[in-house]
């Protein structure tokens, strides 16, 4: 490839951004034509819809019997306050953070809730030492940090036997990885991010011990309303039945049931599938050359959706490859987030065609050319 040579396939889809991210394939605008509009979620037709989308989700995630799903205010990031705010300070804590939305919780429980909390902290592109928990202590991590690329590779760093919870904000990890549940007492996501659904909406999953925390534990601090998960002393199980603490936008929730519906044809193992053939695609794309690599130190915790990548080129050149691939319309949004290393994020999540990805990579070749040539 070189600056003279224009691509001659663009991609069918050129949205790779990291969130809201794009939507499943074949979506129109008719997949909404049967939300309840005007009427109160409150409603029959409305609680149906708001259960329909948790029982769905309980299932097409194969989550144990006694697992609850709930559907809360402001996306991932509510979700999982929500969780700190009503759990943790019952005993020690663990932070683990290596990317900016961990940093973020850890801001929360160290500046916020003025927890003691045990800081675990690694650079973008590499994970703290997992072997070296404290599994005494709760402990809140993500599964798969978006503006890192960089994941935990499986679940078995995780105690079977830990006296502690664990909270794993694993928004762009649900749906497109496999996550062992048996290990994870708290799971956050926003199905705005592998599922393709508009954004404003949390959800939290609840494992029998998280349950039996929040009924036995009352926070030292005052809780707002929208993270109140009990009523005197008993988990609000509407919450977790289509009651949602807020009023939701119906249309939202018709439009995430749309994605459900294309989800389930592709089945937890298609989705996984999907997203591990879109980031294969640009790992073999960098292999085959020096100036491009993935911010992931080690293979193992490359992410799978959130694919991160440096550029070995002048400060500023990232950002202008993404700027001209945006003026070519061929790939939006895909700049690394503004918190991170600069280089490049590409969306490879399940609702992304890998053919598109696979339609990316010669342009991102030519722009690197073009702009380095310049």
């Amino acid at each position: 490839m070189t600056a003279t040579n224009t691509p001659a396939t663009r991609p069918a889809n050129p949205r790779f951004s990291s969130g809201p991210c794009a939507k499943h394939p074949g979506w129109t605008l008719s997949a909404l034509d049967d939300a309840p509009l005007g009427r109160s979620h409150r409603a029959s037709v409305g609680k149906a819809k708001l259960k329909a989308a948790i029982d769905r989700t309980h299932t097409l995630l194969g989550l144990p019997d006694d697992y609850r799903v709930g559907i809360v205010p402001a996306s991932d990031t509510g979700a999982y306050e929500m969780a700190m705010w009503t759990m943790l300070g019952q005993r020690p804590v663990t932070m683990m953070a290596w990317e900016s939305f961990g940093t973020g919780w850890v801001t929360d429980a160290v500046k916020q809730l003025n927890l003691d909390a045990t800081v675990m902290e690694a650079p973008y592109g590499a994970l703290p030492d997992l072997g070296a928990v404290d599994w005494n202590t709760d402990v809140c991590f993500t599964w798969n940090g978006t503006t890192s690329g960089v994941r935990v590779p499986d679940g078995d760093w995780i105690s079977a036997d830990r006296a502690g919870l664990t909270l794993c904000d694993a928004t762009s990890a649900a749906f497109a990885m496999d996550l062992p549940w048996d290990k994870l007492d708290v799971t956050t996501f926003s199905w705005q991010k592998v599922l393709g659904g508009e954004g404003a909406h949390g959800v939290i999953i609840l494992s029998p011990r998280a349950v039996e925390r929040l009924e036995s534990y009352t926070p030292a601090w005052p809780l707002p309303k929208i993270f109140r998960l009990t009523k005197g002393g008993k988990l609000i199980e509407g919450i977790f039945s289509g009651a949602t603490i807020n009023t939701p936008s119906m249309l939202c929730v018709e439009d995430y049931l749309a994605a459900l519906d294309w989800a389930e044809g592709e089945g937890l193992s298609g989705l996984i599938d999907r997203a591990t053939a879109n980031a294969t695609a640009i790992w073999d794309f960098c292999e085959t050359r020096d100036w491009i690599a993935n911010l992931a130190s080690d293979p193992a915790t490359r992410s799978t959706t959130s694919v991160c990548l440096t550029i070995d080129a002048p400060e500023g050149t990232s950002k202008r490859i993404a700027k001209r691939l945006e003026a070519e319309g061929v790939a939006l949004d895909i700049g690394s987030y503004r918190d991170a290393p600069e280089g490049l994020r590409i969306w490879c999540g399940s609702t992304v065609e890998t053919s598109d990805i696979e339609a990316l990579l010669p342009w991102i070749d030519w722009t690197y050319h073009a702009e380095t040539a310049a």
